[in-house]
This record gives C-alpha cells, structure tokens and sequence, in this order.
C-alpha cells in the first residue's frame, strides 16, 4: 500500500508541481539566506522575498503534495473502478520498508517545521524593521520615512511606536497592513495621506515604555535663531524660559500638568483635531469643569481622552517650514551667512510648486544664479561656489518637506506644539472654549514661558549665560 501512496504522488501533475515548487523555494531561502548572512545588500525586498513570499510557496507547494495525491487517488478509485485503490493511504508498520520510509517522511517534516519556524521568526523581524515601514511602498512612505530620518526618534524603530510590545497589536496591525497593501497595489490611497491616525495605540503604551509622564522637568532655556530676510542676513536671537513643569509633590505645575496622574481631560474635535469643540477637564479631588465652543456643532464630532500625541503630534515625523529650514542652513553653515539676501531669496525661490524634486533642484539653483548674476555680478565670479553650495541646501531642503507624488506641501501636516505655525495651544487655550460661568482656559503667555529676548540681534541674557 505504501507503494501506492508514492505511485500516487509521483504519477500526478499537481503532486509534482507542488514537489517542485517546494524543493525550488526552499533552495532559494537557503540561498539568499547564506547571501544576506555574507553581507549582500538587497534593501527591504530581499528580506520580503526570503522571508515571507519564499515561505508562502514553499508551503504552498508542500500543500499541493498530498492533495494531488488524494485526487490522483480518488480518480483511481471512481473513475476507472479501481476497488484496491483506496482513497487514504494504509501503512503497515509491521513492513520494515513501510517503517524507514515514515522515518524518512518524519525526519523532512521535523525540517520543514524548524525551517518556518525560522522563516516565520525572521519574517516577524522583517515586517517590523525600519526599511520594511519605510521603503517597500517607497511612494507612499517617502515623506513619513524622510521626516523619520531627520527626526530625534531615528533610531527608534517605527515598530517601537506605531506597534509597541505585545501580540494584540502586532496582530492588529498586520490585519491593517492587509489593506494597505491592496491599497498600495491597486493605487487607492489617499494623496496626501490624512492624519491624524484615529486608530493608533495610546501614548500609555508606546511614549511612556520610554518617557517618564511623571518626571519633574521645571524650566528649560530654549534659545532660538533666526535670521532676517535684510541684505545682511541679520542673526537674531529669541530667548524663552519654557515652563515644562511636571509632577513635583503633590501636584503638578507648568506645560506638562496636563499628564498629572490625578487629572483627566477629555476633548471632542473634529476628525482632523484642528477645530475643538469641548473640553471635560476632572481632577483628583473631584472638580469638573466643562468648556464650550457655543458656535460649535453640538452633535458633531469625537471624543478623545487626551494624552502625550494631542500637542507631540508629530515627534518622528515633523516637517518645518522653509524659513525655518533656511535659519537652520545658514546657522549650521550650509548656508553661507555672508550671500546677500540669501535668506530672503531663497525663501521665495523654494516656496514655490515643481513637479518633482529634480525639477526643484534645478530651477533653485538656476534662479539663485540669476539672481546674483543680475544683482551681484562680482559673487558670480568669485563665489560661485558658495552659491552652489547655498543652492544644493535649499534643493535639500524642499526634498526633505515638499513631495508632489503625494502632494505633501510644508503647511499639509501642521504641528501642535507651540502656536507660532499652527493654532496648536490655542486650539483650547482662548476665549473661545467657555465653561457657564464663563471661565476660559487660560492663554496668557506667561502661563507656559517667559520671554526674555525676542528677535533680538546681541540680547543681554545671552552675554549674561556666556560672559
């Protein structure tokens, strides 16, 4: 009988194939296993190649193995009448043939276990890597994968904060990244992609595995440099005493009083979290109070319990406007400072639509040359390397924050922290939210920072810092 079962795998097309495809894919996972091992780079896709798509042919063809078997069987047995062909095989361990042959069927299945299990393991690891996030739907990802790079959170893994540990999650999202992947495939996604995600984990459970909410922080100098858009690109300095606070006894005191642990505030907002219609704030000794927007609808909108990303919107992926990425350039020496009028034409000239980021680069640096050509003829001779260098940043800089693929432009994704480029504070904080005393929540400056120079070419607290 065990003769039979091996007649009826090798004398059928689909037992096979299915030989074939599994023998073909298992020799590539070892292949390109030992090829990784050795060094080769081959970006995101080989992982996905070796450790989820291979696995799935692999075991797709042991499938086909014994259902070609059964069916090879089967047509035996009914169609061609075949009453000694029975449609499951019989194995009879008495036969010692029929015994080395389970042995060998046994050994190969114990194989392929530990081979899965391997794949398996290292497929978890692929989906959850960096590349895989940010590079295997490159068009899609681009700007969030570019922010991330920049970001402080860079050698975080994205996994780390989208996903967090344990296995609820880790399921959920890969039921989520189901969909994506249709999305990405049939090109149904939105462009821009909209945020905020409605469906990310709380902070509870991702920020906080790495940041204390409880911690005291108090005051932190925050200095600011900025330069004018004047011929000489004026350098000029903002000092603030920001008032972070924290828990410090028995109350919490500053900007970061809002992760009190005996204070509770919810807010319902519309699905952008732009535009905020109510706020329930509650405290430890059972004080609640409720601020309104009367203009607002009353049965619109969602209610959140707020936590760490409602003002860190955006901590791993932050796009700065461009007179902030010029600042930047010109204070880390990209830029040089000395290019009359660098600041303000290379505002205007980047804060301008191309279709791609080559095109940009190349019209920056043909216009800034231009300009100098037409303005300060000498520079062109003598300098023209500063230009370049100056018109290589700025191409850098729209290539960091502006995406046409997608439609990302520096204002699509607004950040809350602050209020200088969005509502961000004042979203709650104003005259706008009341409670039926007619309480508001508070947006007086000094609330969260102090202003000890503003804009200021030599401010004294700086000579003061650094006599």
């Amino acid at each position: 009988m065990f003769r039979n079962f091996l007649a009826s795998i090798t004398r059928n097309g689909i037992s096979l194939a299915g030989t074939g495809l599994a023998i073909a894919s298992l020799v590539l996972i070892i292949s390109l296993f030992f090829m990784e091992q050795l060094g080769f780079e081959g970006g995101p896709y080989l992982g996905i190649l070796t450790y989820l798509i291979l696995p799935v042919l692999f075991v797709t063809g042991l499938i086909l193995i014994p259902v070609g078997a059964l069916l090879y069987r089967r047509k035996l047995h009914r169609v061609h009448g075949d009453e000694k062909t029975l449609l499951l095989p019989v194995f009879d361990l008495n036969v010692p043939k029929t015994r080395r042959w389970l042995f060998v069927l046994l050994g190969a299945t114990m194989i392929n276990i530990v081979i899965l299990a391997g794949a398996t393991y290292k497929g978890v690891e692929v989906m959850e890597s960096v590349e895989f996030c940010g590079l295997a739907c490159h068009s899609v990802m681009e700007p969030e994968h570019t922010a991330y790079q920049r970001s402080s959170h860079s050698r975080v893994a994205c996994a780390d904060c989208h996903i967090g540990p344990g296995a609820d999650w880790f399921v959920k999202s890969k039921l989520d990244g189901a969909w994506q992947l249709v999305a990405v495939a049939f090109d149904l996604y939105p462009r821009p992609i909209p945020t905020p995600l409605h469906d990310l984990r709380p902070a509870r459970e991702t920020c906080e595995q790495c940041h204390w909410p409880d911690r005291f922080v108090g005051d932190k100098l925050a200095i600011k440099t900025r330069y004018a858009d004047d011929e000489a690109n004026t350098q000029l300095t903002t000092a603030l005493l920001l008032k972070v606070g924290g828990a410090e006894g028995q109350q919490s005191s500053g900007i970061h009083w809002h992760v009190d642990p005996g204070v509770s505030i919810r807010y319902r907002s519309d699905e952008t979290r732009e535009n905020i219609y109510e706020v329930e704030y509650k405290n430890a000794d059972g004080t609640a109070k409720v601020f309104t927007d009367r203009k607002a609808p009353e049965d619109e909108g969602v209610w959140r319990l707020m936590d760490c990303v409602d003002c860190h919107n955006r901590p791993s992926h932050k796009y700065q406007p461009p007179d902030t990425e010029i600042d930047l350039a010109i204070k880390s020496g990209a830029i040089d400072q000395s290019l009359p009028f660098v600041k303000r034409e290379g505002l205007r000239i980047i804060d301008a639509e191309y279709e791609s980021h080559d095109e940009a680069r190349k019209a920056v640096a043909e216009q800034l040359t231009q300009y100098y050509a037409a303005n300060y003829p000498a520079i062109t001779t003598d300098r023209q390397d500063d230009v370049s260098a100056a018109a290589a940043a700025l191409g850098d800089i729209y290539a960091n924050n502006v995406f046409p693929n997608m439609k990302v432009w520096w204002n699509t994704y607004p950040e809350h922290v602050g209020h200088e480029r969005s509502p961000g504070c004042f979203r709650c904080h104003g005259k706008k939210l009341r409670t039926e005393d007619r309480e508001v929540i508070s947006r007086d400056c000094d609330t969260c920072h102090i202003v000890l120079a503003e804009k200021e070419e030599n401010p004294r607290i700086l000579s003061d810092l650094h006599p």
